[in-house]
């Protein structure tokens, strides 16, 4: 798990007000329930709500946000929850809107940080002129599958043609248990080599037409189409691709691996549909 060190703003508050003050993006510092900490002018811009009302969780009669199908986003202690769970970068765009007008475009890069030995989330908005910039972090470079931009774009293309042609999609999470553990005992280049090959192994044993993705430090994603059925059978495709033993050194280990799945008739939203599977992986 990958976690920034920044500065309290209460250490700092002058040069941080100064800081954040000029920058021409948003800023958002969030506790894990989603509660904002600190924020500046532009945030607030961004948001078409009053400083104040950032601050507090007060918000307009008719005000919402929305990603760019126009289904509503989960609150933004769901999406915390999710970003300091995987402990890795989560980049979304989304809408604001009032009374259904959409008011302005977002792209939004959540990271989770630690502020005096506590978990928090910031988060940077900055403002979507055309249309949202695919090419932002598509891949991952370790193992060059989809990153979890992507996947969120897969995801939802796939949860639209369940909708429009009567069809199931399917999302499989795939967790490397113990991985903290494993780079202790081998290192982390080993670490990586193990990855580097569960995404391999994903890959080549599961449909072509699946997309393959990792989703955050340790986890897999499977995104899948199908007419029928659960995604059951899916989810065991995967757990065999990936759970034969890996070769580390003169040493032969078995990852250990943790898979949940959620099928839908693509009536759940891309972010429903993941807090879903999160939490079917907790249990």
């Amino acid at each position: 798990m990958s976690v920034l060190e920044v500065t309290a703003p209460g250490q700092l508050a002058p040069v941080w007000d100064e800081l954040i003050s000029g920058l021409n993006l948003g800023v958002l510092l969030t506790d894990d329930r989603g509660q904002v900490l600190a924020t500046n002018d532009v945030a607030a811009e961004l948001m078409k709500l009053a400083k104040a009302d950032l601050l507090t969780g007060a918000r307009p009669a008719g005000w919402q946000v929305r990603d760019d199908t126009g289904a509503p986003m989960p609150d933004w202690a769901e999406l915390a929850g999710q970003v300091l769970r995987a402990g890795s970068p989560l980049s979304i765009p989304m809408v604001i809107a009032r009374s259904g007008q959409p008011l302005s475009r977002i792209w939004a890069d959540y990271h989770a940080v630690q502020v005096q030995g506590r978990r928090r989330v910031l988060v940077l908005l900055q403002p979507v002129h055309t249309d949202v910039p695919h090419s932002r972090g598509l891949l991952d470079p370790l193992t060059g599958l989809p990153a979890r931009v992507l996947l969120l774009d897969r995801l939802e293309q796939s949860l639209v043609r369940a909708r429009s042609r009567g069809t199931l999609s399917t999302l499989v999470l795939i967790d490397v248990q113990q991985l903290a553990d494993f780079n202790a005992e081998y290192g982390f280049d080993r670490g990586d080599d193990l990855l580097t090959t569960l995404a391999g192994r994903l890959r080549e044993g599961l449909s072509d037409e699946h997309t393959v993705a990792r989703y955050g430090g340790d986890e897999f994603a499977v995104v899948a189409e199908h007419p029928s059925g659960t995604g059951e059978e899916i989810a065991a495709q995967a757990r065999a691709a990936a759970g034969w033993p890996v070769r580390i050194g003169r040493k032969r280990v078995r990852p250990g691996l943790r898979v949940s799945w959620v099928t839908t008739d693509g009536q759940a939203s891309v972010h429903a549909v993941l807090a879903r599977a999160e939490q079917q992986l907790q249990h």
